[in-house]
Order: structure tokens, then C-alpha cells, then sequence
């Protein structure tokens, strides 16, 4: 009897350190894999952000066009579903991200610099929780009209049906400052407060005669309106280019180039630049893992302005505080 309980004590205790010993190896496994996870997703912010938007433009404009693949670039790059949302662009995306409608958003630098320093549009309304991720492409001050307008410089924009934009938004403002380098105002126009599509479709009715349009060239609605239109694009008087970028840094001379939108010769304007503003209070992980996304994948960026968007050029003519996260990015590619 005896004999019998030792043997069967001996069997349990056999059996218990099997049991122990695949544990054990199950534990170890089981470690190596979750570091193996943790390896191929280290790439990946490890914050539990879920989703993202960011604010574009107008379904005709550049912002637009080109936001559809920064989003798609986000959301495969770090696991945030990200998504492009229609706005009416720059001013108004600044606003909106102060009110928490978005985590990134496009705009043009002289608008940003507007916004955190309360000027202008932003007057008594000073945005301190925005914060740069990086520099894009040149945004092109378009004054667009038709062959049947007549207009062929700013001095014949008196007493014409102009659109300037929505009051208050980038193009409002390059309108205004591009007129007043010309002896004009507002009040020598007949203002109309028109997004892009709704300006080459003014245009191609003949409801209004000319529309200032601030956007990458070539812009989409402007595409568009020479499918059925004779366009004309009005460049800048000579001399008039020094005058404002003296008076506004942020501008830069800007070339429209002959065969754009069919026109016969080049075009002399000036152009500001296109940037992507964040919300200051995002983990830096995650801006850091947004901005990796778009620098370095620009080859996958079809749109034509995608050749401008380098992370070495990435701080260009920003004047805001850049987001630590991206800041990390560019001083890794220096």
C-alpha cells in the first residue's frame, strides 16, 4: 500500500513540474512575442488617439485635393484613422482648430502668423493653441478672369464684379493687400464673397468679371473653367511684386508659367505658403509619427505640387512655433 501512495506521489510530482515547466515556456513565449509586436509597431505612437481630422478647403482647391492622401498616409502610417474634411480653408481652419473641430488642419503662413499674433482677420482674437508641423508647397495669388471680360490689368478691376473670397480668409486678405499695392481698396470693386468653385462658376456665367484665387497652381477650378472658357490670369504691375513682399515679408515672387491653364506666356505674381497647422496639446509621438507619414512618402503624392513638399524645405518661411513632435522629425533629417 505503502509503495502504491509513494508511487502515485512520485507520478503527481512528475506531473506538477511538466505543468510548471510549460508554463514556464508558455510565459517566455509569450514574452518574445509581445516584444516582437512592440518592435514592428515602434514606428507607431503609442498614444490612445483613435481618430484624427484634418481640415482641407473647398472640394475644388488644392487643400482639398491633396488632404485626401495626407490622410490616407496618416492612418497607414500610425494606426490613427485620420480623414480629410471640407472647410472653407485657412482663417476658418484656425478658428476651427481653436474650437476643438479638428486636430491638423492646412493653411497658408501669413494666415497662422495672423491667428497667434491676433491680427487682422484675428483682431481681439488671439490663437495661442496651434503649433506648426511643416511647410508645403507655394500657394499662388491667382487674379483669374476671361478672355470676355476685358480686364487685362488691376486698374481695369474698377467697377467690376470681383470675388475676393469668404470676409475674413486667406484670399480675402491677399486680395485686399494686392489691391492696395495697386491704388485700390474694396470699395473701388463690387466685393463678392465666393469660394473657388463658386468663382469660376461666376466667371464662366458671366455673373462676376474676375476672382482672386489663392491656391497651388494648377488649381483645380481653374482647370476646370478652361475646359469651356478662355481664361486669362492678370499678373502683378512691374515693380508692384518688390513693393508688397517690402511691405509684407511672408509674400515671395511667383511665376505662373506659359501653357497653365492654356495661357500664352508666362505671368509675373506673388505667392505665399502653403503650411500644416497642429493643435498644440497632441503627444508629440504623434505628431512626430503624422509628419514622418507625409515627408517620407512624398513619392506617393500625385498631385503636382507634391514635388514641393521635401522635409528639407519642411521649416520654410514658417513663423509660428513648430510642435516639438515635428520638430523632432526635421532635426533627425538635418
Amino acid at each position: 500500500m505503502k509503495k502504491r501512495q509513494f508511487k502515485l506521489l512520485m507520478l503527481l510530482s512528475i506531473f506538477a513540474l511538466l505543468i510548471l515547466a510549460a508554463c514556464g515556456s508558455d510565459s517566455g513565449s509569450g514574452s518574445k512575442d509581445t516584444s516582437g509586436d512592440d518592435s514592428a509597431s515602434s514606428d507607431k505612437p503609442a498614444s490612445d488617439i483613435k481618430f484624427l481630422s484634418l481640415l482641407t478647403g473647398g472640394t475644388q482647391g488644392t487643400y482639398y485635393a491633396l488632404g485626401g492622401t495626407f490622410a490616407d498616409l496618416i492612418s497607414t502610417d500610425t494606426g490613427i484613422k485620420t480623414t480629410a474634411e471640407v472647410s472653407q480653408a485657412s482663417a476658418a481652419n484656425m478658428t476651427a482648430l481653436q474650437e476643438g473641430k479638428g486636430e491638423i488642419a492646412f493653411v497658408q503662413t501669413d494666415i497662422a502668423y495672423y491667428a497667434t499674433e491676433g491680427k487682422l482677420m484675428f483682431e481681439g482674437n488671439k490663437i495661442d493653441t496651434i503649433s506648426a508641423l511643416g511647410a508645403l508647397y507655394p500657394e499662388t495669388v491667382q487674379l483669374v478672369t476671361t478672355e470676355a471680360s476685358g480686364i487685362k490689368s488691376y486698374a481695369d478691376l474698377k467697377g467690376k464684379k470681383v470675388s475676393v473670397g469668404a470676409p475674413g480668409s486667406g484670399t480675402y486678405a491677399n486680395a485686399e493687400q494686392l489691391l492696395e499695392i495697386h491704388g485700390l481698396t474694396m470699395d473701388d470693386i463690387k466685393a463678392q464673397n465666393l469660394d473657388f468653385g463658386e468663382s469660376t462658376d461666376g466667371l464662366q456665367s458671366g455673373q462676376i468679371d474676375a476672382a482672386f484665387i489663392t491656391a497651388g497652381t494648377p488649381t483645380g477650378a481653374v482647370e476646370a473653367l478652361n475646359a469651356t472658357t478662355k481664361v486669362n490670369i492678370i499678373g502683378v504691375d512691374p515693380g508692384k511684386a518688390d513693393e508688397i513682399i517690402e511691405k509684407y515679408p511672408y509674400y515671395a515672387k511667383d511665376t505662373i508659367k506659359a501653357g497653365t491653364y492654356g495661357i500664352a506666356n508666362d505671368v509675373e505674381t506673388v505667392s505665399v505658403l502653403a503650411m500644416l497647422a497642429v493643435k498644440k496639446d497632441l503627444p508629440e509621438d504623434v505628431v512626430y509619427s503624422m509628419t514622418k507619414a507625409i515627408y517620407d512618402n512624398t513619392n506617393k503624392i500625385s498631385h503636382d505640387k507634391g514635388k514641393f513638399i521635401k522635409a528639407e524645405t519642411g521649416l520654410d518661411g514658417i513663423s509660428i512655433d513648430i510642435h516639438p513632435g515635428a520638430q523632432k522629425y526635421f532635426d533627425e533629417k538635418k
